[in-house]
């Protein structure tokens, strides 16, 4: 008989989630399906965004809806903001309508996260998150792609940084940054 394990607690501590923080999150469908290639269903994901960023006191300073994922650069807005809560709460607002339509689950457990730092330019990380549709060949320039922008500035006015930022997940050297995180 197999002995099951238990999952190794991968998150930081929960202070580190709370407060006036800037956050890249990229949270991804399950079995990356491509549910949000379809424009009525990536409308609807930036609808449900829009509200629960208000509600839970979070400026969505960046977000691009790819076809199966979600990234997003936030900004809490008061001491009491809760990332945790943000995501979980995007999350199941949208899963619930997924799951209630189609029987699908729409979202993977874990999420990725990056607590940017004073040195990270929240402009290279906007600019980050606007080039996926970019890099993955969904269109010639970031401002062509309608699933992407932010819902705090005229993001299509801004200009591309000079410095780049890559996410820590995704960088080969730094394996101890990996860390997806529980929804």
């Amino acid at each position: 008989m197999e002995i099951p394990t238990r999952r190794k607690n991968i998150r930081l501590l929960r202070e580190n989630y709370l407060g006036l923080r800037r956050y890249s999150v990229t949270i991804c469908c399950t079995g990356r399906n491509k549910i949000f290639a379809r424009p009525s269903k990536a409308e609807h994901l930036l609808d449900l965004l829009r509200t629960v960023a208000a509600n839970q006191k979070f400026a969505v300073l960046a977000y691009c809806v790819m076809p199966d994922h979600l990234h997003l650069l936030v900004q809490a807005q008061e001491a009491q903001s809760d990332l945790l809560k943000f995501v979980r709460r995007s999350k199941q607002q949208n899963a619930y309508t997924m799951k209630s339509e189609s029987g699908i689950q729409l979202w993977q457990r874990y999420f990725y996260d990056h607590i940017l730092r004073p040195r990270d330019s929240a402009e290279a990380v906007a600019w980050y998150v606007w080039m996926n549709p970019v890099r993955k060949g969904l269109c010639a320039v970031p401002e062509e792609y309608p699933f992407s922008g932010s819902f705090t500035l005229d993001w299509k006015c801004t200009k591309q940084p000079e410095a780049s930022w890559v996410p820590p997940w995704k960088e080969p050297s730094t394996a101890t940054s990996t860390s997806p995180q529980e929804k």
